[in-house]
């Protein structure tokens, strides 16, 4: 029968220590990579990224394909009726409010019922709002227009608890509220470079931020808004293998492994 020499029972005790340190460092996250809203101003060489905010209501632009939800109100009962058909089916139902939604088409146009179309290129929802009531003045001089986005709402990828499309509820959000609706970025996933791509224009605009940095709270890349795609990126430790269940299961295996090994050497 053929024994193991002595040391290689040494040398495979070595093998697994390293193994299982080795594992255990590249699975640890560090606190700074997952604690939210840190003063990092202070760390040596920062360089706050964030630009001042300006506005928050007036900066989405609409856009083809958008969904405008219009009402009309005016003093005149019946010709708030003319203008909102669908108040003679009763009770405000889904289907009554769909009849209340109008899509923009490629032409930055809406086809409105007795008006025609209506052009609202370059327009947020407040200049919308007002050029509609300008439309109207031909028809009924006290024209009050109640309008806001009937599709706003977000896409979410990557390490998150729930990713997909999600309402806003809200014109716009911040994006600790966006992640919150998500489900929070999961334990791998990427805190301090998430990215965010948002129409703009005739093209796109690509951004990351740091939600572990405080400094973004009141910035202009705080506030999440319709159609943005947000995308959280895995860690290194996420290729290598290593997920949420790693821990005592893996450990476990190698160390069964091991004493087999062991057993087997003596």
């Amino acid at each position: 029968m053929t024994f193991l020499p002595k040391n290689s029972s040494s040398r495979g005790r070595n093998i697994f220590f390293f193994f299982i340190l080795t594992m255990l460092v590249t699975s640890c996250i560090p606190q700074k990579e997952t604690v939210y809203l840190q003063n990092q101003s202070d760390d040596r060489n920062y360089d706050n990224p964030y630009s001042d905010l300006t506005t928050i209501t007036e900066r989405y632009i609409l856009r083809p394909n958008d969904q405008l939800y219009i009402q009309i109100n005016t003093s005149n009962p019946k010709l708030s009726d003319f203008f909102n058909p669908s108040r003679t089916g009763g009770t405000n139902t889904q289907q009554n409010q769909s009849l209340y939604t109008y899509p923009i088409d490629d032409n930055m146009n809406i086809d409105f019922p007795f008006v025609g179309k209506i052009n609202f290129e370059g327009c947020n929802l407040q200049q919308a709002r007002e050029k509609m009531e300008e439309v109207l003045v031909p028809f009924v001089s006290d024209a009050h227009v109640k309008m806001r986005l009937a599709n706003n709402s977000f896409v979410i990828l990557g390490e998150i608890g729930k990713p997909g499309r999600i309402d806003m509820g809200k014109e716009q959000i911040t994006i600790y509220e966006a992640i919150a609706l998500a489900g929070d970025v999961r334990t791998f996933g990427k805190r301090k470079e998430i990215k965010i791509v948002r129409p703009e224009g005739d093209g796109y605009k690509t951004f990351f931020v740091d939600i572990t940095d405080n400094n973004i709270v009141g910035s202009d890349e705080y506030y999440v808004y319709p159609n943005d795609l947000i995308y959280v990126r895995p860690m290194k430790a996420k290729s290598f293998g290593i997920g949420e269940t790693f821990s005592f299961g893996i450990i476990s295996s190698v160390l069964a492994i091991y004493l087999t090994i062991e057993a087997v050497s003596r």
